[in-house]
């Protein structure tokens, strides 16, 4: 049962938005508006609102007369999400480059120990949500909440693509080198080798994308 804050609206969206990132409702999955609003007791209205903004957002499919279903993302659709992430990646790193403090530092190297360590025992679950949290962190130490903002919305969308891309061979230990040397780019205040690095860091989910032939 969900709770209920200020906006029925927004929770409902949030706890939709949840279910379909999380991968409980899967690519194609119908959204049941009539079991959702009898399970949380929540009235038909704010739940189509919800999945207007859903809609939105890319994350949702309203078919008129059929109902909303979750995304399907086709390979055409990731790789331009991809091309756009590797853009914002790239203008990430070359803010904080500029800008990166001793803290921040520490706080990017612990997180690629972790990944070292994650990478070796070949566990792609525990290194994809390190991966995840400090791509984050770049763009929350670049202190743009415009770019902050982007990133998210296309990193949504990618949501319904990625982790499947993710489980293709993935080179866990190649990856944590591409990550060491955005570190030592950032380290060195190099802010034009930071975004060519970041930039070839986010192609390489297209690039596995592209190989995999997923979504054809």
């Amino acid at each position: 049962m969900i709770e209920r804050p200020q906006s029925l609206t927004a929770v409902v969206l949030q706890e939709l938005e949840r279910q379909i990132l999380s991968g409980n409702l899967g690519p194609g999955e119908p959204v049941n508006e009539k079991a959702f609003a009898e399970r949380n007791s929540v009235s038909r209205g704010p739940i189509r609102e919800a999945c207007r903004k859903l809609e939105q957002a890319g994350l949702v499919t309203i078919i008129p007369n059929r109902g909303v279903f979750v995304r399907k993302l086709q390979a055409k659709d990731a790789i331009e999400i991809c091309d756009i992430r590797a853009v914002l990646s790239g203008y990430a790193g070359r803010i904080l480059a500029e800008t990166v403090t001793r803290s921040q530092m520490a706080d990017l190297a612990e997180m690629v120990e972790r990944m070292e360590k994650d990478a070796k025992l070949r566990n792609v679950e525990g290194f994809y949500a390190i991966n995840s949290a400090f791509h984050q962190a770049i763009f929350d130490f670049a202190d743009n909440q415009r770019l902050r903002e982007m990133y998210a919305a296309i990193n949504k969308e990618l949501y319904l693509f990625r982790w499947r891309a993710m489980l293709v061979s993935p080179d866990l230990e190649k990856s944590n080198r591409e990550h060491q040397e955005i570190l030592k780019a950032l380290a060195e205040r190099d802010a034009a080798r930071t975004a060519m690095m970041m930039e070839r860091h986010a192609i390489s989910v297209k690039n596995r994308i592209v190989a995999s032939g997923l979504g054809e």
